[in-house]
């Protein structure tokens, strides 16, 4: 009995930082996309790492990289969050987004973790097969 409760409570120490995590990476994502949503590319361009900062430079420059390469994500009609998955040591929060044309599109976001909170590193766009999600 002893053995059991040790086991459980192993795995819920385990599984505890893991939901934080998730939820707080969900949470960047999902307020990134919602400054996106208003136009607010100051707010969203703090939720990027600083690789992807200095990379743009300026919350306008990041703003117009985003209206013209990702425009599901400047003006999603519909967001989901998929699995997380950690591949070659990077962490990947995979994004199902459904455009204003009503086309799926699957969006992996590369996050870091930072002494602030985490942060977006990269995304990377995969077209969603239809009837998939």
């Amino acid at each position: 009995m002893r053995q059991i409760f040790l086991s459980l409570c192993a795995a819920l120490f385990l599984c505890g930082p893991a939901r934080a995590d998730e939820a707080a990476i969900r949470s960047v994502i999902s307020s990134q996309i919602a400054a996106f949503q208003v136009d607010d590319f100051t707010t969203a361009f703090s939720y990027a790492s600083p690789t992807i900062r200095q990379v743009f430079g300026t919350p306008e420059n990041f703003g117009v990289m985003v209206r013209k390469g990702y425009p599901m994500v400047w003006r999603p009609a519909e967001m989901n969050f998929l699995s997380i998955e950690t591949v070659d040591g990077l962490l990947w929060q995979n994004v199902m987004i459904r455009d204003q044309d009503g086309a799926l599109h699957i969006l992996e976001y590369q996050m870091t973790r930072l002494v602030d909170g985490w942060k977006i590193n990269a995304v990377r766009i995969r077209k969603a097969v239809e009837g998939a999600a």
